[in-house]
């Protein structure tokens, strides 16, 4: 059985700590395989910490096609749905995935520019139709997180360093501090988190008091207008994205 193993596929997805990669193998190398992996013709979509395991011992196991995946999106998208529904994952992770998961559903419904002027067909039977709204709320609820929460990730994923996000990932700091952080210059995030999480604490709290201080000072009109020129933009694209997904579904 040739099996190919695409590490893209897991790029959203936190791989196990060594102890629970340890305490699944002790489990495996008593008990065998139970679970079967999910296979996309050759592509290995679900169990590789089970394959490479099994792999490494000469354990037997078996594998199963999914047969409804038409996409490398469709794979995706399962894989997604498959770890949110899972009690262990962390609320960082749950937002990261949900964000994947909007940005996917939210292509779909905007077609390539080449495809623009083409003359209209009906939808294809092997892409399904996208969530009825792929809105920062819907993808909170499928999460299981606020919509602040959802906010505050999405910045993180923006505009963090590396170093910032892995002290999320290791609860060095809270999602709602490493936000406030992550406005910092880089070399300042840098810093902070090399100094472990008194630092983190103290730069997220003298960011909160910097934006205290300047909304009590009156604001110039060029900024007036530069913030008003960002809320279109930002309305605009928003009203485009949820304008193609009508018409995708009137379809």
């Amino acid at each position: 059985m040739n099996i190919t193993v695409n590490e893209n596929l897991f790029a959203y997805i936190d791989p196990l700590t060594p102890e629970e990669h340890d305490a699944l193998e002790r489990s495996i190398l008593a008990e065998g395989c139970r679970d079967a992996l999910v296979l996309w013709g050759e592509v290995l979509v679900d169990g590789h910490n089970r394959y490479g395991i099994c792999s490494k011992h000469g354990i037997p196991f078996n594998a199963v096609q999914n047969s409804r995946f038409k996409s490398i999106d469709d794979v995706q998208l399962w894989m997604i749905d498959q770890h949110l529904g899972r009690r262990s994952v962390s609320d960082f992770q749950r937002g990261v995935l949900a964000l994947r998961k909007k940005d996917i559903l939210a292509a779909r419904v905007q077609p390539p520019q080449s495809e623009v002027s083409a003359p209209e067909h009906p939808p294809s039977q092997s892409i399904p139709q996208p969530e009825r709204f792929v809105t920062r709320d819907a993808i909170a609820k499928a999460a299981r997180i606020s919509s602040n929460t959802i906010s505050q990730i999405d910045k993180i994923q923006k505009s963090a360093t590396p170093e910032l996000v892995e002290a999320v990932k290791a609860g060095t700091i809270s999602i709602n501090a490493a936000a406030t952080v992550a406005s910092l210059p880089v070399d300042e995030q840098v810093a902070a988190v090399a100094g472990g999480r008194k630092e983190l604490q103290q730069a997220a709290r003298q960011v909160r008091e910097a934006k205290a201080v300047a909304r009590t000072e009156p604001e110039s009109p060029q900024g007036v207008i530069a913030r008003l020129r960002q809320t279109i933009t930002e309305l605009s694209a928003e009203n485009a994205a949820l304008k193609a997904q009508l018409a995708a579904l009137a379809a």
